[in-house]
């Protein structure tokens, strides 16, 4: 296969999404630098018109068309597997996702710039109010000591105006899957993007994957994009709340060391016991019966999970956010820290 002579392949992957590529689209055709990235768009096998729509009115965007619907996961894997002997790296990039200026020049530059660097994501922020940041990913995420997420600019539902506070580039434990640039040939190395997960979760288990193998991940938020969001599942659904208990567990279960590795679970099972409870409390019972579900195919599934050997525990010695936020009412990533 020809090499390119680009070296960024900028990818959104399509599922009979033409009502967002005719929203979103415009914006990152028109901020493509052509001697660096190339716009694909890889189709999950969609029954829409979305694809006769692109070729129609972009005729110049790549395409790429998988033969099924294989989901986000394993249709990143295929489309990543596809151009990595043509680009050095790949951007995964939402389908609801705008810019308005050319965001993808800083974070190639800030690649070349740190060799250590395997990912980077720019400053995320919402597309519908585009002074805060979106949830998703925000300015950069971490775990706490227990594996649960929050970023930069985001602590449970709290998110914050952006007011330049997070406009250091900074290395972060994951990068958002929303706008995420990987170097091809570590996102290949580390197993791509964990298709079992089926949607949340799965690339900050890539990024901590990632990182096991010596890798570092980063924000850098000179570069930005509006993110829609929330429009698959929104929050408190409760398909959406046992993706995301199962998922985390199965992370914690890979990635974690072995020694210690049980007695963190345990801990954590009991801490996503006080949500049930919670939930059985405030008569959520959709939600209470999701982290039932998640934490039974958990205990199913885990069994055929891979781990990890390695030796380094990298959430051990980060905060408790449960105490941080409910106990010391610290709303803000600034007044928790890393």
């Amino acid at each position: 296969m020809t090499k390119s002579a680009q070296p960024v392949a900028v990818i959104i992957l399509n599922w009979n999404g033409r009502k967002l590529l005719e929203e979103f689209l415009p914006s990152v055709a028109a901020n493509i630098p052509g001697d660096i990235a190339r716009l694909i768009v890889a189709d999950n096998g969609s029954t829409d018109d979305s694809v006769t729509w692109l070729e129609e009115n972009f005729p110049d965007v790549e395409v790429m068309r998988l033969d099924r619907n294989y989901g986000f996961a394993e249709g990143y894997n295929k489309a990543i597997a596809a151009v990595a002997p043509r680009f050095k790296y790949t951007i995964l990039l939402n389908s609801d996702v705008a810019v308005d200026d050319d965001w993808i020049t800083p974070l190639y530059d800030f690649m070349q710039a740190h060799p250590a660097a395997v990912a980077v994501q720019p400053k995320i922020l919402s597309y519908c109010d585009r002074d805060r940041f979106e949830y998703a990913g925000a300015a950069g995420g971490f775990l706490d000591k227990n594996g649960y997420p929050y970023c930069r600019g985001r602590v449970f539902a709290d998110v914050e105006t952006d007011r330049g506070q997070y406009d250091e580039p900074a290395k972060v434990m994951w990068a958002s899957g929303a706008a995420l640039l990987v170097e091809n040939d570590a996102y290949m190395a580390a197993g791509g993007l964990d298709s079992s997960f089926f949607a949340h979760m799965e690339e900050i288990d890539l990024c901590w994957r990632m990182q096991l193998r010596g890798g570092e991940v980063w924000c850098c938020p000179a570069s930005h994009v509006y993110h829609l969001g929330g429009g698959s599942l929104p929050a408190e659904n409760p398909r959406k709340t046992y993706l995301n208990f199962r998922n985390n567990l199965l992370m914690l279960h890979k990635n974690l060391p072995e020694k210690g590795r049980a007695w963190r679970l345990i801990r954590r099972r009991l801490l996503d016991t006080l949500a049930f409870v919670k939930y059985a409390i405030t008569l959520d019972f959709g939600n209470a019966r999701a982290v039932w579900r998640a934490h039974r195919d958990y205990s199913r599934m885990k069994h055929d999970v891979v781990t990890s050997d390695a030796t380094a525990d990298l959430i051990a010695g980060n905060p408790d956010i449960l105490i941080e936020y409910y106990v010391k009412r610290r709303r803000t990533f600034s007044s928790i820290g890393k």
